[in-house]
């Protein structure tokens, strides 16, 4: 039996200009879980992420923190949903930048309003897949992994496709990730067992690396 790690990006740049982009946070995040996972002398079969850079620099951390020398795949699939797109595609007036914790609030209101209405069927945002695309291509890594590897593989990723994926292999409906999304943490590891006829669930959102006092301002959400 395989198993299958899913880690969430380090903290990325929430309300700046780009923020497709790791904060001086998120790189540490990163280099601690592949420094811890170095300690228990975790190896992987392959290594997949999508090709957004926060994703990139989540492996890079990784890999130094681990001495880690593999070559990723690049999955488009593992690519995470466009928020700003979703909120535009049923709130048209620009949002100024959430400097208070209520703006901060009512960009996430809007971002569940605005996903629920995208997986109904009733948005499509611009530039974006429709949500069955979207599930899709979470649904070809997934299928990628089970047919092609038999030991440890580990996806770089964001919250949707990480929340999708364990929606899939629960079978719950798809609001339900909306929550899981919201609620996971910066370098979280999720883990599947798998074999190839299906995936298993076995941990959801932890933070192993994290674990102890020394860290615990490290842990993010955003």
């Amino acid at each position: 039996m395989g198993q299958l790690f899913l880690v969430r990006h380090g903290q990325a740049s929430f309300g700046a200009a780009d923020y497709d982009q790791l904060s001086p946070l998120g790189e540490q995040q990163s280099r601690r879980l592949g420094e811890f996972w170095r300690s228990q002398d975790m190896h992987f079969e392959a290594v997949l992420t999508g090709t957004l850079k926060r994703h990139a620099q989540t492996w890079q951390g990784i890999a130094q923190g681990a001495q880690y020398a593999h070559t990723p795949t690049l999955w488009p699939g593992l690519n995470e949903y466009d928020s700003e797109a979703v909120i535009a595609a049923i709130h048209p007036e620009p949002l100024q930048k959430a400097t208070s914790p209520e703006e901060v609030r009512q960009h996430f209101r809007l971002l569940r309003q605005g996903l629920t209405r995208w997986m109904q069927g009733a948005t499509q945002p611009a530039g974006m897949p429709t949500y069955a695309e979207f599930v899709q291509g979470v649904a070809s890594a997934l299928d990628h992994v089970r047919q092609n590897f038999e030991g440890r593989v580990l996806i770089v990723s964001s919250g949707g496709p990480i929340a999708t994926a364990v929606g899939q292999v629960l079978g719950l409906a798809p609001e339900v990730s909306i929550e899981l999304n919201l609620h996971i943490r910066n370098s979280s590891v999720s883990e599947f067992n798998f074999n190839p006829k299906r995936h298993s669930l076995l941990t959801y959102n932890t933070l192993p690396h994290l674990g102890e006092s020394e860290h615990a301002a490290m842990i993010t959400y955003a």
